[in-house]
């Protein structure tokens, strides 16, 4: 596959519109004027060829550092990098001004680019919502990514080669069987709107690496936003149960790597309730007309620190009374 094109020069800001119902006239707009928005609603975005915004937290103009073409560029690079499992440099050392709203339009662009080579979403996951998760990554904003068909694994064998350095996360998954949409969804309308939670492990990774080669500091929220919130896999085993029968904050598990106890934890470590974070997700998106649709797969974040994977690497999850699973990379 062949690298892609050099980077232009950021040179360019543009804004978001106030109206998310003016987003397909803003989308012609901005060809015509050079205005940039963000990618949003895939695949219907995606495939009609429009930027929309990514993640608003009101109303409001937001300024947008990075022009279109170094966003589809950045996209272009992640692509690469994933395929050839090389991992690029920081975008934040490089794009020093880059912000939240254009990594959330990076990862967007990329995942457009695998719509288009058949992939297909079927969820959402969020990430850094537990104190665990924002010290380990030092990081203190949770951030949210897509989760797409080709990252669901049985428990089994899981091919380490899909890989650039996946590590290991315990979580819970909510498969919902209602929308949820609007800026006022709460924990109790989640509940509610869930099928079944059942046990889950998110296998993440790093197509920006974690390090920065040059000066070794850690990665920014940006470079994690951009990289699909570093969504590689999922893995979902043991049993399904209905949220109201079971107290989701004292749900407990206990991750073994090769035998060896590496972590336990408490779904509490995710905000107090992992039904807080799917809230939230489904506020975030509320703005732009966008919600957590029926049959949607949501991880709702870690509750444990990663733990890194070999290959050849064993794995025991054990949820107590949710069942235990397990799992080998190969």
């Amino acid at each position: 596959m062949a690298a892609p094109s050099p980077l232009p020069a950021p040179n360019t800001r543009a804004f978001l519109p106030r109206n998310p119902r003016s987003i397909g006239r803003s989308c012609r707009q901005s060809r015509a004027t050079g205005a940039r928005l963000i990618l949003s609603r895939l695949p219907q975005c995606a495939s009609a060829g429009h930027l929309r915004p990514a993640f608003p937290t009101r109303h409001e103009e937001i300024p947008l550092p990075l022009n279109p073409e170094t966003i589809q560029a950045l996209a272009e690079e992640l692509h690469h990098s994933e395929k050839t499992r090389v991992q690029v440099e920081h975008f934040s050392r490089r794009f020093p001004e880059i912000s939240i709203a254009d990594g959330y339009a990076i990862s967007r662009a990329w995942v457009a680019m695998k719509i288009a080579e058949g992939r297909k979403p079927v969820g959402h996951k969020i990430g850094l919502t537990s104190r665990a998760m924002q010290q380990a990554s030092q990081i203190d904003e949770p951030d949210f990514g897509t989760l797409l068909d080709d990252m669901l694994f049985p428990p089994g064998d899981i091919p380490f080669s899909r890989f650039i350095a996946p590590r290991v996360e315990v979580e819970l998954a909510f498969v919902l069987k209602a929308p949820l949409s609007g800026e006022s969804v709460t924990p109790q309308d989640v509940v509610a709107a869930t099928e079944y939670v059942t046990p889950a492990v998110e296998i993440i990774d790093a197509r920006i690496e974690q390090f920065d080669r040059h000066t070794r500091q850690m990665r920014r929220v940006q470079d994690t936003i951009s990289d699909n919130a570093a969504n590689a896999g999922l893995v979902m085993g043991g049993h399904r149960v209905d949220p109201r029968g079971v107290d989701l904050a004292w749900t407990g598990a206990i991750l073994r790597q090769n035998g060896v106890v590496e972590e336990t934890g408490l779904a509490a470590g995710v905000q107090g309730d992992p039904s807080i974070g799917v809230a939230w997700l489904a506020r975030k998106l509320a703005p732009w007309g966008e919600s957590l649709r029926a049959g949607e797969i949501v991880l709702a974040g870690s509750f444990t620190r990663p733990v890194a994977a070999r290959q050849g690497d064993r794995f025991d999850v054990d949820y107590g009374a949710l069942g235990r699973f397990e799992f080998r990379f190969v």
